[in-house]
């Protein structure tokens, strides 16, 4: 019988982490069962950093940006000997499951304590959006307003000198920030590694702006499609233009998150305290606009990359000629 379950967050930090502590604790304490937060995710299995949690201990929270329980990377959990330690510690501890939120990595981390014998469900957690099976994953919503805030604000000065601003923006291997970004911010280019690109085709686009009188541009970058530097530098050579580069780095994983992230994470956070309540297991919480909170396997989830919206892709390039 479920009693006692411990909560942790994993991998990079992303806006609505806390929201979804707090949907675990009150949702678990109102069921009657003992909650423990992890410390700096698996680093703290390993580690034995257990702290457990009170109604108060997720009090004014939901509005905060990180994660309360921190986190860490922890290549030691790739050893078996760093996972020995941590099974050792949940089990000396009476943790009956733990329900891990972060992304793709901190899931295959729980697969290993679900094959170990406890309860494990995943809260899809990261502004790369890169969790296949949800339209959302907590944190994105967050991500993109806040570069398309940078975005807005770089056009005033870009207007005011005339030039083209390059903006590198995070997503590790996958261009879903880029994406949403560009497309809310109206950039003249979306570059994403899942679509190949020329920047000759890139400086044609920014001539024919410029020759019907416009006085600026804004190109984005994803992380994993290349150098921002190395794109402005090209831009430069090619069209002879004024280019400036930003590279907004952490900043878009910081911030108060989103309504929508929020609500998103207390829906995710609440729900994976139901799958365990049920008596299920190895299970990621997802998001469908046309169902809601569904239930989909680890192995679902390990089986495929997300999906990239060409509709949205396309419609990005029809919308900045």
């Amino acid at each position: 019988m479920l009693k006692r379950i411990a909560v942790l967050t994993s991998g990079g930090d992303a806006p609505g982490m806390n929201a979804a502590v707090r949907a675990v604790v009150r949702k678990g304490i109102y069921h009657g069962l003992k909650i423990n937060g992890i410390k700096r995710g698996f680093w703290g299995l390993i580690n034995r950093e257990l702290q457990p949690m009170e109604l108060g201990s997720v009090a004014d929270i939901i509005h905060r940006g990180g994660t309360v329980l921190h986190t860490a990377r922890c290549p030691e959990f790739l050893q078996k000997e760093g996972q020995e330690k941590a099974i050792n510690f949940l089990r000396d501890s009476k943790i009956d499951g733990v329900i891990i939120i972060g992304g793709g990595g901190s899931f295959k981390g729980a697969k290993v304590l679900e094959k170990a014998g406890f309860a494990t469900v995943g809260v899809p957690a990261t502004i790369d959006n890169d969790i296949p099976f949800t339209d959302y994953c907590i944190g994105f919503d967050t991500a993109v307003n806040t570069v398309t805030d940078a975005i807005n604000k770089v056009r005033d000065t870009a207007t005011s000198h005339e030039r083209t601003f390059v903006i590198e923006v995070m997503g590790r291997n996958t261009g879903h920030i880029a994406l949403a970004a560009g497309l809310s911010g109206g950039a003249e280019s979306i570059l994403v590694p899942e679509v190949p690109f020329d920047l000759n085709e890139v400086c044609g686009r920014l001539q024919r702006g410029a020759q019907r009188g416009k006085l600026h541009s804004v190109i984005l970058v994803a992380e994993g499609a290349g150098s921002a530097m190395h794109v402005g530098e090209e831009i430069e050579k090619i069209c002879g233009m004024d280019v400036r580069v930003i590279l907004l780095g952490h900043l878009q994983r910081g911030g108060t998150p989103t309504a929508f992230d929020r609500i998103l994470a207390s829906r995710m956070g609440g729900s994976a305290v139901s799958i365990m309540l049920e008596g299920k297991s190895a299970l990621v919480t997802c998001y469908s606009g046309d169902s809601g909170i569904k239930e989909v396997s680890y192995e679902q989830v390990f089986s495929q990359s997300k999906e990239f919206s060409w509709e949205d892709y396309n419609l990005a390039s029809i919308l900045a000629i």
